[in-house]
């Protein structure tokens, strides 16, 4: 095939698939150009606050008052905790993209000065703050304080999550100076300069609300989780892994990001920074079997993309959603199950059809790693992450489990060929450090717009408007939402962006008669979308960079490739038993539906059906995969529920489409006289 032969040609040809964990770590790094390269002094520095923050938040966390006799006040926490954060943005992240990155410049060394200034005032005076009620009358250099403060995060949020967060920010702020001069729809409580200041600083609803709230007292052990795991090779441990199992099956390499892209998604909770964990190795062995480069960039931003879905971890945002619905972490995980089984059972068909479709074959098994080799190097991952989940699960211990978790992980380490010197654990410090502070300045910003919303009483009037404007259609609603979530989740987190429209949009879904968790799953699945989305789809340009394409055709592969998870938020919604939330029965119906559907819409995707062939040729191939495409989306679709239409109704009228999809299929094979033969 000249296809093949011509991809051969362009690729190198790889060694073995197993890396080591070094060789892991070397790769994320070539591509991390983000952060500054600190010298000596700074890196040093990173490390003391990194330490610091992780005393403070087994202190905190355990509540152990070994630091004091008794538990630190949680207010006086968070604003130590803010300023080392806010410091370490300051020493990560250069002021432009022309600035030296090689050093620390003097204007920020000006600004982490009065960041440690200006928290070191607040943590000294929590007890005033708090009992004279500063929020709201502040003495005159605590507004003063407050102004720089506000200014010092609007700059961070800049750094960190680039210029359109800094812009929506900045006006959503702003927004208490002029809500009493808006149109009525969007009008609200209005006050000064200096107050709206104060109560950004010194409330527990705005920078110090909800976002840095969770964030330090829950998501902080997931992150130190994830980041042991990379650092002590889990990344190369679940490559080799799925090497062993998928790398010689047909499309094998494609197959392998699947599972090992959605195994480190689920923990590191960042797509992009997924991508350039796995990619770097599973896209140069998708192209040596033979897939394109923007089909293999597709591929791997899907299914990066696609780990933060997947429990039991889903990137540490199941933790926040369990928060905000007041359920347990068991609820949110086990309602993820079947949504993230139909998305990342539709990528593995498309793949599977495609690579059928181009005979594309997996790789030579000799050049694989073996299973027990990889099992017999990495046991200790698997042994470390049923602990969390058995902690997770069955003590309900969400706070606490990941502290657990890492600690043995570590210890287990130290006496494996990956154990480390001092040099390691430098590198580990400080590589919390980077996520902690690009994390920490997003959600410094987000919580000054939810402060906003608060102090002006439009939170409560957006969801008022929102369900005003849809009417009496819940679908329109839903329509909006979606595209609410699509902007609003540009540019952020997947976990800043779903607590941002869980405050602001998920009121409007369950004031419409929406089910609670379905309306937040819903608004995560929606706040994700524009990883993979053009014309922003951060997590597939970042794959196009890897696969060498253009970043928009990787865009547009993913977006084909991950066409399911667009639906599959409103199929939960419509019902909720695709939430495990209902009997037996009923659950059992909509995901067989929902299996068979997304089969069938993976073929029509690819023109390929797997035991049939391709789905016909020209004009009239073309019909055949549309009516292929709605049979699949009618079976996909769950009945019942608010859909208010019948599993029957739905199952015959898909089974029509797919009938008179096969009669143009096999009316053209016999045309053309080709046998009508099965295939696997």
């Amino acid at each position: 095939m000249a296809y093949q032969q011509d991809s051969q040609q362009d690729s190198p040809r790889p060694e073995s698939p197993i890396i080591s964990a070094q060789e892991g770590d070397d790769l994320e790094a070539k591509y991390a150009v983000r952060y500054r390269r600190l010298a000596r002094p700074w890196r040093i520095a990173i490390m003391m606050m990194v330490s610091t923050l992780i005393v403070l938040a087994i202190n905190q966390i355990f509540n152990l008052g070994f630091l004091i006799g008794e538990v630190m006040q949680d207010a006086r926490y968070l604003y130590i905790y803010a300023g080392l954060i806010l410091s370490m943005v300051f020493i990560y992240f250069p002021a432009t993209r022309r600035s030296a990155i090689d050093r620390v410049a003097w204007y920020d060394m000006v600004i982490i000065a009065v960041i440690a200034a200006m928290f070191s005032y607040y943590a000294w005076n929590t007890e005033r703050i708090i009992f004279e009620a500063w929020e709201y009358a502040a003495p005159d250099l605590g507004i003063w304080l407050s102004l720089a403060t506000w200014s010092v995060v609007l700059e961070a949020g800049r750094r960190t999550g680039g210029w359109p967060i800094f812009v929506i920010v900045l006006v959503c702020s702003l927004y208490p100076l002029y809500a009493d001069r808006m149109p009525d729809v969007i009008s609200g409580v209005s006050m000064g300069l200096g107050e709206a200041a104060t109560f950004h600083v010194m409330s527990e609803e705005s920078l110090f609300g909800i976002p840095m709230r969770v964030a330090a007292l829950l998501l902080f052990g997931f992150l130190l989780f994830g980041v042991s795991l990379q650092h002590t090779g889990a990344g190369s441990f679940f490559i080799n892994l799925a090497f062993a199992l998928l790398g010689k099956t047909r499309g094998g390499p494609a197959k392998v990001a699947i599972f090992s892209s959605g195994l480190m998604g689920s923990m590191s909770g960042g797509p992009v920074t997924n991508v350039l964990t796995t990619g770097p190795l599973s896209i140069p062995a998708m192209r040596r079997i033979g897939f394109s480069r923007g089909y293999a960039a597709g591929v791997e931003a899907c299914a990066s993309t696609g780990g933060v879905l997947m429990p039991p971890i889903m990137g540490a945002t199941a933790f926040v959603m369990a928060s905000f619905l007041g359920v347990n972490y068991a609820t949110v995980a086990i309602a993820a199950s079947i949504p993230s089984l139909l998305y990342f059972f539709g990528l593995f068909m498309q793949i599977d059809a495609y690579a059928a479709r181009h005979q594309l074959h997996g790789l030579p098994e000799k050049e694989l790693p073996r299973l027990g080799d990889v099992f017999k190097e990495g046991w200790y991952f698997l042994f470390v992450f049923a602990l969390l989940v058995w902690m997770l699960i069955f003590m309900q211990r969400e706070a606490t489990a990941p502290f657990y978790a890492t600690a043995l992980l570590l210890v287990i380490n130290q006496f494996t060929r990956h154990r480390w010197s001092f040099k390691e654990l430098g590198q580990y410090l400080q590589s919390i450090g980077g996520i902690l502070a690009e994390l920490g300045g997003i959600l410094a910003a987000i919580g000054l717009i939810i402060g906003a919303l608060q102090v002006t009483g439009m939170a409560g009037t957006l969801t008022n408007d929102l369900v005003y404007l849809a009417g009496d259609s819940v679908l329109i609603l839903l329509v909006m939402g979606a595209l609410t979530s699509f902007v609003l989740g540009i540019g952020m987190t997947v976990t800043a962006a779903y607590i941002f429209l869980a405050i602001i949009l998920a009121p409007a879904l369950i004031r419409a008669g929406l089910d609670p968790l379905a309306s937040h799953m819903f608004i995560m699945y929606w706040g994700m979308l524009s990883f993979i989305t053009p014309p922003v789809a951060l997590a597939a340009f970042v794959a196009a960079s890897v696969a060498k394409v253009s970043a928009m055709r990787a865009g547009f592969e993913a977006m084909r490739l991950g066409t399911i998870i667009y639906f599959i938020p409103f199929f939960f919604v419509f019902n909720p038993a695709l939430l495990m939330q209902g009997s037996v029965v009923e659950i059992f119906t909509v995901l067989v539906t929902a299996l068979l559907g997304v089969w069938l819409l993976s073929a029509a995707l690819q023109g390929y059906l797997i035991g049939i062939g391709q789905l016909g040729y020209g004009a009239l191939g073309w019909v055949a995969r549309v009516l292929v495409l709605g049979g699949g989306l009618l079976l996909a679709a769950p009945g019942g529920g608010m859909l208010g239409v019948g599993h029957g109704t739905l199952a015959a009228s898909a089974l029509t489409l797919v009938a008179l999809g096969a009669l143009i299929v096999l009316g053209q094979r016999k045309a053309t006289g080709e046998a009508l033969h099965f295939t696997l």
